[in-house]
């Protein structure tokens, strides 16, 4: 069997098991919530597992209480199965003495959840894990601290690239999902292709027991990934697959096939940001689309790592998946979160991290080479002279995020270069 490789949400479960009596890890399947949380975990409830699911459900249904017992903090794994579990675990974890009682992992969000008594507020922490970064998955040597661009104190910093375009095309592919980063070539890339099927024949309809026809749902997926990194309405998503002339999907549909990616995980759209500008431009506030990690929309294209080298527009889209999932599994290790800034003339910010305190720092994404990455500072440094430095802090750091560049290094004009395979939290 494989090792295990540590991921960045480690220290956070670590941390709120010390000061909350249970914990809720949520994430797309197979981005290693089961493995991570049994690093943690006294004892273990597998509610899916075959030789006692009837059981178990069972159980949850007359007598839920009985199915907690056991060493703490103890695992419920895929907790959703059976929602009357959610209350149990509340229930118990408030009338426990101390702290760090249960642990929870789910890949969906149960339709049955409007049935709980309580939210869980004070006695629950969420957390969300994603597939793996390039950092957790050992393609990114980790020089380059977020945690540190964020600290005045470090004006110098220098890694050097040692990835290929052909190498970045290959991990935009292949994904963070964790056992694919113990496989190489061909057999890395189709677990890929398999999440996809297993999205679109059943998870999509299991998401909240609607019955959806898989060839809508492929559909729907490949003109999510034709707009990746964009602000495409549902309406144009629609009209995007009826012009094919394959299938009609209204924009109702599209709508109730987005919600159910979204309760599992598949989606996750960046919110944009609305800072305090020096001029009355106009902020538009329309989310930016993105899948949870870009192979999703690679297998959604029948993309390989090759099609990515001779079509550069479409590896730029994917690339920027990859960068906004990395940086998300970075930002939120750091109390911070992960925003998309653009006006309504068309300047925009690929990112914007925002942490708790404040601070803040401007990222734009690109491929590489000297005129795209010139292009990129320019942007920066025109969106952080927008900021109205008065009623805010400036840019903690303006970084231009590559795939390829020869070093991480910060320029002149302060503006920071980094390649991805350099980057940590």
């Amino acid at each position: 069997m494989a090792s295990y490789k540590p991921r960045v949400v480690d220290e956070a479960i670590a941390d709120r098991l010390k000061n909350k009596g249970a914990i809720l890890v949520e994430g797309a399947k197979w981005c290693g919530k089961t493995t991570t949380c049994e690093q943690h975990a006294a004892s273990i409830l597998y509610m899916s597992d075959p030789d006692r699911a009837w059981q178990n459900l069972r159980l949850a249904d007359i007598s839920p209480r009985s199915l907690l017992q056991g060493e703490t903090p103890r695992l419920i794994d895929e907790w959703q199965m059976a929602p009357k579990l959610w209350d149990a675990v509340r229930f118990e974890a408030d009338h426990r003495d101390g702290f760090g009682h249960f642990l929870l992992t789910g890949s969906a969000v149960p339709a049955e959840m409007d049935q709980v008594h309580h939210t869980g507020t004070g006695r629950f922490a969420w957390i969300r894990m994603r597939p793996m970064s390039l950092y957790e998955s050992g393609e990114s040597s980790g020089e380059v601290s977020l945690r540190n661009l964020f600290s005045a104190d470090d004006k110098q910093i220098f890694a050097e690239n040692k990835a290929s375009l052909e190498d970045i095309a290959f991990l935009v592919c292949r994904g963070g999902w964790p056992q694919a980063t113990f496989l190489e070539g061909e057999d890395a890339l189709v677990q890929a292709f398999d999440y996809l099927d297993a999205v679109v024949r059943s998870d999509i309809s299991r998401a909240d027991g609607v019955s959806r026809n898989e060839n809508r749902a492929r559909l729907l997926m490949r003109s999510l990934a034709r707009h990746q990194g964009t602000q495409a309405s549902n309406a144009a998503i629609s009209r995007d697959i009826n012009s094919s002339g394959d299938t009609e999907l209204s924009r109702d549909t599209v709508v109730s096939y987005i919600n159910a990616l979204k309760k599992i995980f598949v989606i996750e759209d960046c919110p944009a940001w609305s800072p305090n500008l020096r001029s009355k431009t106009a902020i538009r506030t329309s989310d930016t689309r993105y899948f949870v990690d870009p192979s999703i929309a690679a297998a959604a294209l029948g993309t390989g790592p090759g099609d990515l080298m001779n079509d550069l527009k479409t590896f730029g889209f994917l690339f920027e998946t990859l960068c906004i999932r990395d940086l998300r599994v970075y930002a939120e290790s750091l109390g911070g979160s992960v925003y998309h800034f653009r006006t309504g003339e068309g300047l925009e910010c690929d990112a914007v991290i925002h942490l708790r305190n404040g601070s803040y720092g401007l990222v734009e994404v690109k491929l590489g080479g000297d005129k795209l990455i010139e292009e990129g500072a320019r942007t920066l440094k025109a969106a952080a002279d927008m900021i109205d430095t008065v009623k805010m802090k400036a840019p903690s750091f303006l970084m231009v995020l590559t795939a390829v560049s020869p070093y991480a290094c910060r320029r002149a004009d302060g503006v920071c270069v980094v390649p991805v395979t350099a980057l940590k939290n």
